[in-house]
């Protein structure tokens, strides 16, 4: 009764466009993994089905219990991340991979210590980081060109219109007008597009070293740095002092249950998080929860009708996938470059990362987000950690000159 009392159509319009800049940017790159895994059509509503459903039930959940606009989605940077690595890694491994991050992210969630980590990783390693698995994603928009230069150049002047006139609906008005494009230039035909309920698959989880290095770490270094904490931090900029503890435990858990369906991790979002807790939300603070919650129905209406969605970008071609994924993580790209570039006290083993992460090698069986995140740490801690007694010495010699 208090949620149907404290609704507003701003609140429930806050929550649709959040739902549907989700589908419009981040789940591109969910089809673009879903391709290099070369699985089949079913298999993809599945996926689409875990990670709405998973969004929708903790969204939901968390934002009715804390009476906060909690918006969650799956991991845009983890997505990337498996783009990387498929077709190498099998549909199994990587469902292992899952609950393992699932399994740390809960711990890390349940002792109430996801503050302390954070502070634990040195912030330009974990942009650098970031800013190399999101980097390829940029640059296929122009690699696209080469096939397709009528309507790689058409979204990329739509993109840059739409973000100078309406930044916030860029991504839907991008959409629209990619998938129009599509059709006009390439030949894409919508025609068997209908209405399709989702048939969730479940899949056999396998647990390999090889996936638990190369997969499960950096995803959960990537979830916690590039998701929870500028998802936490846009809360709080609005004004909700919500413990990380409830929101970290609660999406953990319904990773877990999602995982085995092909859905991988469930964060809380960074990217559509401002849009419900903004003022365009609802005036008042304590009613912007209603904006959640209705993010989480749409998130549900979404999930249930996956195989729509799965049709739609099946029937477009490759290249229109990839643009518009590379084009709905320029602002990503472009935060985490500028983040680690402003780490002076540790840029060069920041650009060190970036390097060996964008990069794409593998070695040993190991991806290049671990071997970046490895590379990086020795970087830091040879060039830019004090080097053992200096501190001592240092106090000594203070201690002398001001004697």
């Amino acid at each position: 009764m208090q949620l149907l009392k404290d609704a507003s159509l701003p609140a429930i319009t806050a929550g649709f466009v959040a739902v549907l800049v989700s589908y419009s940017g981040p789940l591109a790159i969910f089809f673009q993994a879903a391709q290099s895994a070369e699985i089949s059509t079913a298999m993809m509503t599945s996926w689409v089905w875990a990670i709405s459903i998973g969004a929708a039930v903790s969204g939901i959940a968390l934002s009715l219990w804390l009476k906060v606009p909690v918006v969650t989605a799956w991991s845009a940077p983890g997505t990337a991340l498996l783009v990387t690595l498929f077709p190498g890694l099998s549909l199994g491994e990587a469902v292992g991979a899952y609950l393992t991050a699932a399994a740390v992210i809960f711990v890390i969630g349940i002792t109430g210590s996801f503050d302390r980590i954070i502070r634990m990783i040195p912030p330009g390693i974990a942009s650098a980081m970031m800013a190399g698995i999101l980097f390829q994603f940029g640059v296929g928009v122009f690699v696209a060109l080469e096939s397709v230069p009528a309507l790689a150049l058409g979204m990329i002047l739509a993109y840059l219109v739409f973000k100078r006139l309406t930044p916030r609906y860029s991504l839907v008005a991008l959409l629209v007008v990619g998938v129009g494009l599509a059709v006009a230039l390439e030949g894409a035909s919508l025609q068997g597009v209908s209405v399709q309920l989702a048939d969730p698959h479940f899949i056999r989880p396998e647990w390999t070293w090889n996936a638990t290095l190369s997969l499960a770490i950096p995803l959960v270094l990537v979830s916690l740095t590039g998701q929870f904490l500028p998802g936490m931090a846009i809360m709080r900029s609005a004004g909700y002092n919500t413990a990380a503890r409830p929101i970290v435990t609660l999406t953990s858990l319904t990773s877990f249950v999602t995982a085995f369906f092909g859905g991988i991790t469930t964060v809380i979002a960074a990217i559509t998080a401002a849009i419900c807790t903004s003022k365009e939300a609802h005036e008042d603070p304590d009613k912007r929860y209603v904006a959640g919650v209705a993010n989480g129905v749409f998130y549900l209406i979404g999930g249930t009708f996956a195989g729509t969605i799965v049709a739609l970008f099946t029937s477009l071609p490759g290249e229109f996938v990839a643009v518009l994924a590379g084009l709905a993580l320029i602002g990503a790209i472009t935060s985490n470059l500028s983040a680690f570039a402003a780490q002076k006290d540790h840029l060069e083993a920041s650009v060190i990362t970036f390097i060996a992460t964008a990069s794409g090698m593998s070695f040993l069986g190991l991806g290049s987000a671990f071997w970046g995140g490895v590379v990086g740490a020795l970087a830091y801690a040879l060039l830019h950690r004090p080097l053992p007694g200096t501190g001592r010495r240092a106090s000594r010699a203070q201690a002398r000159k001001s004697s």
